[in-house]
């Protein structure tokens, strides 16, 4: 769902012993084996998510056979179920449905059952006791106005331009029964489903999987019957119904086989359209390169125009209100994370969002370039500051709460980037595929600890320092830094880098690994320390002069940043003679030299050079000189022409610092 508003490497052993205060005392094969116990204890897990649903069913199958008349508005339904007990000595179960909608009859192999519907709740007693894993059938016949709340449910709609009808439904998080019977909760996917809708012959139906017939009721309406093949969340299930325009263009997958893109679009919106309708096939291409073919390649990908203000991912067949690149490319990714992939409970409703959020920078840095995937990350990063409280969200009561575009968006995004720069470029695209294919979360659902087991398994290493901060804890780091450097001898600095974090509610303080870029007069040498303390420093050898520093110089960390320079960039921790450059040269070279703070603020200095005999060839410096860097050039002009090819020596005596070095001329 998309609501529309406008270097130098530290060795892997390094790392791993910085981890080991907090992630590594144990090895990473019991990290591993944990992680694989938390996989065998999540359908327990799942049991105990919080969810309006009745857990003593399991949902195998949903036909929804619907009747829509516009003037009156006016729905009439029958809903088949079809379920197995997860509870033993099932008599009783109940389903969600809207008050506002009237239960006429329940029905399971020809004999009318017992119901009661109040409160939302349609309780139902069967026919008999069914034992665990023992299946069922009900039809349950009903009509009414459904009731518009949350982003939708569903809507008795009109387009103003065309003076025509618009009937479209948008069910996430808790709308599905606004118009339906169900089950209503991500956590329990059907195995497949059909949507049969009749309608005004004038009118055309858009919905879930293949449309396998079309039938002319001989009385002014149509009959579309669309079958789901795919297990499916029962937010995901929809209907689109006004007189579209349909427009077909295919994605081809291999060298004969192609798979139709449908699109549903409004008559006079279409001719604006199509060019960015158009686009569609290679965004499938690109993400299927980076997730995994796109998951339901037996049916179609769809797009409906509808009148909500945004999108809406359902499976299949997504609901737009406009063909905008970015929302399309947002919705599109949510049929690798959100459909194929669901999460079990709202509370985990990044790992939809976060994922297909962060998918559209992926798409725009595959189809424009590395630089506008960078741009959208750190726009997001500007939202994701705002995000109040964690990524996982403790209050599920209200859309406006679920969600929240700062936390479970923007936030989502930037934290599936930074783990991206942790593991690698081919590691993280490895554990999204992974996540999406994994065997017990492939047309299932997950929640963040699924998605963590799998990040660790293909990574190898234990990732909960990471997710404990970013998913389960608030805000993100405040660092303070400093730093200077001092002369180590041998042309060698030692830089001394202080990282200071503010402390924070949940956690304290950020584990991280960053890089530091170190900027020497001789260029940049860039290192990965991993900051796993609230205050630390960290000494960082370079073999040239350092000109300033950049702490986390890509931006990949969502923070705030305070850099002190604790040195005067114009005035050296030392005293220092470097190599001339170019060398060999010709026709002139450049010499370079630091002097350090002297307590008289002057001190004498003097810079000769000397032929390979020892004799004098020119006094380039002799005077005081203040604490600086300084450069000069030789040969003077007067001595360009005279002097010949062969090695020539240059001294600094400054105070008690000498320092001699050799340079060649070529002629």
């Amino acid at each position: 769902m998309y609501m529309k508003i406008y270097y130098k490497i530290i060795p892997l052993i390094f790392l791993l012993l910085m981890f080991s205060n907090f992630s590594f005392g144990q090895s990473i094969k019991e990290s591993l084996v944990k992680s694989e116990k938390k996989m065998f204890d999540r359908n327990m897990k799942l049991a105990k998510i919080l969810y309006p649903g009745d857990s003593t069913i399991d949902v195998t199958y949903y036909k929804l056979d619907l009747t829509i008349t516009y003037s009156p508005n006016y729905l009439t339904g029958a809903v088949t179920v079809n379920a197995n007990s997860s509870s033993p000595g099932l008599k009783t179960f109940f389903l969600d449905l809207k008050d506002s909608l009237e239960v006429d009859s329940i029905i399971t192999k020809g004999k009318k059952l017992s119901f009661t519907h109040a409160n939302d709740k349609l309780s139902i007693t069967l026919d008999t006791t069914y034992n665990t894993g023992a299946s069922f059938s009900i039809i349950i016949y009903y009509q009414g106005i459904p009731v518009v709340s949350g982003f939708g449910g569903f809507v008795f709609d009109s387009f103003s331009n065309s003076k025509s009808y618009s009937i479209w439904t948008l069910s996430e998080p808790y709308e599905a029964s606004n118009w339906w019977p169900c089950k209503d909760t991500p956590a329990d996917k059907a195995d497949s489903s059909d949507v049969w809708v009749t309608c005004s012959e004038n009118l055309s139906t858009a919905s879930n999987g293949i449309l396998q017939d079309t039938i002319d009721n001989g009385n002014g309406t149509h009959t579309f019957k669309w079958k789901n093949s795919y297990p499916i969340a029962q937010y995901l299930i929809s209907i689109a119904v006004s007189d579209y325009t349909i427009y077909t263009n295919y994605y081809k997958y291999s060298e004969s086989d192609s798979m139709p893109v449908i699109n549903y679009v409004y008559p006079e919106t279409f001719t604006s359209a199509k060019s960015t309708i158009d686009k569609v096939p290679n965004m499938i291409k690109i993400y299927s390169d980076r997730y995994g073919q796109y998951p339901f390649l037996r049916e179609k990908y769809g797009q409906a125009q509808f009148g909500w203000n945004g999108g809406m991912e359902h499976q299949t067949i997504t609901s737009l209100s406009e063909f905008d690149e970015d929302l399309e490319a947002h919705e599109l990714a949510h049929h690798w994370f959100g459909d194929k992939v669901t999460c079990a409970d709202w509370q985990d409703i990044w790992l939809n969002e976060g994922f297909a959020t962060y998918s559209e920078a992926i798409y725009f840095g595959a189809s424009v370039n590395d630089t506008v995937y960078y741009q959208i990350i750190q726009q997001d990063m500007v939202t994701a500051k705002s995000a109040v409280g964690s990524v996982y969200v403790q209050d599920i009561s209200s859309e406006d709460a679920i969600f929240d575009y700062a936390r479970s968006y923007a936030k989502g995004a930037v934290i599936l980037h930074m783990l991206r720069e942790i593991v690698g470029d081919s590691t993280f695209f490895n554990i999204l595929r992974t996540y999406n294919s994994y065997p017990g979360l492939a047309y299932n659902v997950a929640t963040t600890a699924d998605f963590e087991f799998v990040a660790e398994q293909v990574y190898g290493q234990s990732l909960k320092y990471f997710f404990d901060e970013w998913i389960y804890g608030e805000n993100y780091p405040q660092y303070t830094v400093k730093w200077n450097s001092q002369f180590a001898g041998n042309n060698i600095y030692d830089v001394t880098v202080d990282v200071n974090q503010s402390s924070n509610t949940n956690p304290v303080f950020f584990t991280m690994p960053v890089q530091i870029k170190i900027t020497t007069v001789n260029g940049d040498t860039i290192v990965t320390v991993i900051n796993n303390q609230q205050n630390q420093q960290f000494v960082i050898q370079v073999n040239s002069l350092p000109r300033y520093i950049t702490f986390d110089p890509n931006n990949n960390i969502l923070k705030n940043l305070t850099t002190t320079d604790s040195i005067d960039l114009t005035k050296p921790a030392s005293f220092s003679l470097e190599q001339n450059y170019p060398n060999p040269f010709n026709p002139s070279t450049n010499i370079e030299y630091s002097i350090p703070v002297q307590r008289t603020g002057y001190i004498p200095v003097k810079l000769v050079v000397y032929d390979i005999l020892g004799r004098q060839v020119a006094v380039m410096v002799n005077q005081k000189q203040s604490a600086g860097s300084y450069k000069v050039s030789f040969p003077p002009t007067e001595l360009s022409k005279t002097l010949s090819s062969g090695i020539y020596i240059y001294a600094l005596t400054a105070g008690d610092f000498r320092s001699v070095k050799k340079m060649m001329l070529l002629k």
